[in-house]
């Protein structure tokens, strides 16, 4: 089946459901529109029921095989949501994949969905054969000379205009980040009643940000300042942010330090690794400075934590979000808040 964009989705599923989709790629926000559209899709068409899967290490595939072969108790029909944290599902994950893939059960939506895909991967025989079954999503990066157009058809679907500068300022306001940008569209639709936003008007929404932004909050724990940090989360939290908010931007980052972690140990210079990881020259002396902290092995528990932490925002997981979140900025920041032992009780329950 065909390669899709993320643009291209709406007018796809609108034609035909297809009974797999393979959603890839580091843009978290693009990726999470993608997912809710295909949802939505699929409830629309019966399936009244999912089940999701975190595909750690350790995974039991046969959970998937399983749940694929019986009926449901609930619906008649259901979407089987497997996410891949490192894109890559060993021997019996890929050939469970495979299997599955062969002969789709008309009852069962397979979503799967992964990060950036590297080349050893996208020559492997079980995406190979989901492409073949059904349809791959890519999503890819917005780079600063896409991002003005980006907003703009943002703010159109939201039903307003800009002037070019308007959108040139909030552009080099978010430096990259959707999730930042799509977040001062939704401002604008709430603070202003015009249609037409003049420079002025942008500016004037832009300089009256949360006096806790987002991603100053990251960008404080990645240059090591825990107290700001921690400031920063309570301030986010009293103002009403939502944790999946905080979780894209923490999760982005810890995946793109593990991207740049791994790419430094195959002898792949900083700045080449950097950039493959989406990370703009403004931001990559902090991902330096955190990098000379964390370890690879610390940086693979912080991705199991927002991993964790994603399960409990969900409901899959009995946790506070919140408390999570505060632990997760702590260690981001270098502070270790827990004993290892209990890090990995919490993350079970």
């Amino acid at each position: 089946m065909a390669k899709l964009r993320p643009e291209q989705l709406a007018e796809s599923l609108k034609k035909r459901l297809s009974p797999i989709y393979l959603v890839t790629g580091d843009e978290p926000l693009l990726v999470q529109e993608a997912c809710d559209q295909i949802r939505a899709a699929a409830r629309e068409r019966g399936f009244g029921e999912r089940e999701l899967y975190h595909a750690d290490p350790g995974f039991d595939w046969n959970q998937l095989l399983n749940s694929a072969n019986s009926l449901s108790l609930f619906a008649e029909r259901k979407i089987l949501e497997v996410r891949l944290p490192t894109a890559k599902p060993g021997d019996k994950g890929g050939k469970v994949l495979q299997e599955y893939a062969q002969a789709p059960s008309e009852d069962n939506l397979l979503l799967v969905v992964t990060g950036k895909l590297d080349r050893n991967v996208l020559r492997a025989k079980w995406l190979k054969t989901l492409e073949e079954a059904g349809v791959h999503l890519q999503v890819w990066p917005v780079g600063p000379a896409q991002l003005p157009r980006w907003i703009t058809q943002r703010l159109k679907a939201a039903g307003l205009r800009a002037e070019p500068a308007a959108v040139d300022l909030l552009a080099s306001r978010v430096e990259g980040n959707l999730l930042a940008a799509a977040q001062e569209v939704e401002k604008l639709k709430l603070l202003t009643t015009e249609t037409e936003i003049t420079t002025e008007l942008m500016a004037s929404v832009v300089a009256d940000s949360a006096r806790y932004d987002v991603f100053g909050l990251v960008d404080k724990a990645l240059h090591g300042d825990a107290r700001g940090a921690v400031k920063s989360l309570q301030g986010l939290k009293v103002e009403g942010t939502e944790p999946i908010a905080l979780l894209w931007a923490l999760a982005r980052d810890i995946r793109a330090l593990v991207q740049i972690s791994q790419a430094s140990a195959q002898g792949i210079a900083f700045d080449r690794a950097a950039q493959a990881a989406g990370i703009w020259n403004k931001r990559q002396p902090l991902i330096q400075t955190a990098l000379r902290r964390l370890k690879p092995g610390q940086l693979q528990q912080l991705l199991r934590k927002a991993n964790g932490i994603d399960r409990a925002i969900k409901g899959m997981r009995q946790a506070n979000p919140w408390d999570e979140l505060l632990d997760l900025t702590l260690n981001l920041a270098g502070v270790q808040s827990l004993q290892p032992a209990n890090e990995r009780l919490a993350l079970k329950l």
